[in-house]
């Protein structure tokens, strides 16, 4: 399998086009809409790993909300089977569904232990509006993902560089 993607900090991500959770088609720079954007491909709603991983998703979603930034989690469940999952988790960010797996294939995070799936690699990305990755985590092993924290800490960080109000007007 060739992963042409580089998923390395200061590459861009690539601009995904999938369906998310409603079957509408959507693109990862629509999504963005200019603002910071936190990743996260996710094995899919089946991972108990993955369920709690989503609900401490669902404990900051308000603060994306009020800070202008945006959540959006991928991976190979059905948009049916994303949309159940997102209601009854009660998130209200986006899933794209890979349920193809067209883009799998090109990204290096392909879960190769699970032949029943074949889903992918938990991984959090935090990018900049135009997609360029700050911070990237390998969350494979539960310890590697980011925390809530770092996940703040990311958007700081990237809001800081992004916002020409950001700092403290001196006069």
């Amino acid at each position: 399998m060739s992963h042409e993607h580089d998923l390395s900090p200061g590459a861009r991500f690539p601009d995904l086009d999938l369906p998310d959770h409603t079957g509408r088609g959507r693109t990862l720079s629509e999504l963005a809409g200019g603002d910071p954007l936190a990743l996260f491909s996710s094995r899919g709603w089946w991972c108990p790993k993955e369920q709690r991983y989503m609900r401490a998703l669902c404990s900051i979603q308000d603060e994306f909300e009020v800070a202008y930034a945006k959540i959006v989690v991928l991976s190979v469940d059905s948009p049916e089977v994303q949309a159940a999952f997102r209601a009854g988790l009660g998130a209200r960010f986006t899933f794209l569904s890979d349920a193809q797996r067209r883009w799998i294939a090109q990204l290096p995070l392909c879960e190769g232990t699970d032949t029943l799936h074949h889903p992918y690699r938990p991984a959090a990305f935090t990018l900049f509006p135009d997609l360029t990755i700050h911070r990237a985590y390998n969350g494979y092993w539960y310890w590697g993902r980011a925390t809530m924290e770092e996940v703040r800490r990311d958007m700081r960080e990237i809001s800081r560089q992004v916002r020409p109000d950001w700092e403290v007007p001196r006069e």
